[in-house]
C-alpha cells in the first residue's frame, strides 16, 4: 500500500487505529516527490526537516489519544502564503529572499489542525496567470501529461495532489487561479465564499477577490 496514493479520510482511519505513523506517511510522501518532482516541478521549496518535526509531534499527540482534523496529514502551501522564516516568494526573483516574521492566519490554523507542511506549491509570478508557466523557478507540468499545462496561478498545489506528492493542497483564487487547474489536474478545487477564510498573511493579487481555498483527492476531503 503506497500511503501518499491516500486521502486525508483514508489516512485517518489507519492513524486512528495505530496501522500506520505519522513519520511513514510523511516519508511515503517525501519518496513520492523525490520519485516524480524533477518531471512535474509542483515546488518551489520542501520543507522536509519541518515536516519530520512536525510527524514526529504528530506520533506524540497520538499516543497521548489527541487526534485532531488535520493530525499527520501531509499538505502543500502555495508560495503566496506567508510562512514564518520559510521563504515566500510570490514565483517572483523580486522576492526570492524575502522571509516572513510571521506565519498566515491559515498555516496558523492548519497547524493547530494537526497538518505536517510538504513544502511551497509553485505558482505563477504574483498570481498573474492561468498556467504556471510564469514563475521565476520554472514551470510546472501536468502530472497526467508533462507536455500539458496544470493551470494556474495555483498550479503547483493541483499538480502536487494529481501528483501524490502530497495529501491536500493550498491555494488562492481570485478569477479562477483553484478551480481551472483543480479542472485541469484532475482533484477537487473549492473557492470559499468571501470572508469564509482570512486572507490575513495571503499576499494580495485583488484584496477583494483573492480567497484561500483547498485541493483534494476527493469531495469527503475538500
Amino acid at each position: 500500500m503506497d500511503l501518499y496514493s491516500l486521502t486525508i479520510h483514508e489516512l485517518q482511519d489507519l492513524l486512528k487505529k495505530g496501522e500506520v505513523s505519522a513519520r511513514e506517511i510523511a516519508e511515503s510522501v517525501f519518496a513520492r516527490v523525490d520519485a516524480v518532482e524533477e518531471k512535474v516541478h509542483s515546488y518551489i521549496r520542501l520543507m522536509k526537516d519541518e515536516a519530520l518535526a512536525q510527524a514526529a509531534q504528530a506520533d506524540a499527540d497520538i499516543k497521548k489519544g489527541e487526534i485532531k482534523p488535520l493530525t499527520g496529514i501531509p499538505v502543500a502551501l502555495k508560495d503566496i502564503v506567508c510562512t514564518k522564516g520559510v521563504p515566500t516568494t510570490c514565483g517572483s526573483r523580486i522576492l526570492h529572499n524575502f522571509v516572513p516574521p510571521y506565519n498566515a492566519t491559515v498555516v496558523e490554523k492548519l497547524s493547530a489542525a494537526g497538518a505536517v507542511f510538504v513544502g511551497k506549491a509553485n505558482m505563477d509570478e504574483f498570481a498573474m496567470g492561468s498556467s504556471t508557466e510564469t514563475s521565476y523557478f520554472g514551470p510546472t507540468r501536468n502530472p497526467w501529461d508533462l507536455e500539458r499545462i496544470p493551470g494556474g496561478s495555483s498550479g503547483g498545489s493541483a499538480s502536487a495532489v494529481a501528483a501524490d506528492e502530497c495529501i491536500a493542497s493550498f491555494g488562492s483564487d481570485t478569477g479562477g487561479s483553484i478551480r481551472q487547474p483543480a479542472a485541469l489536474c484532475g482533484v477537487v478545487g473549492m473557492k470559499p465564499t468571501y470572508g469564509r477564510v482570512s486572507r490575513f498573511g495571503l499576499i494580495a493579487f485583488a484584496s477583494s477577490l483573492d480567497q484561500i481555498g483547498p485541493f483534494t483527492k476527493d469531495v469527503e476531503d475538500c
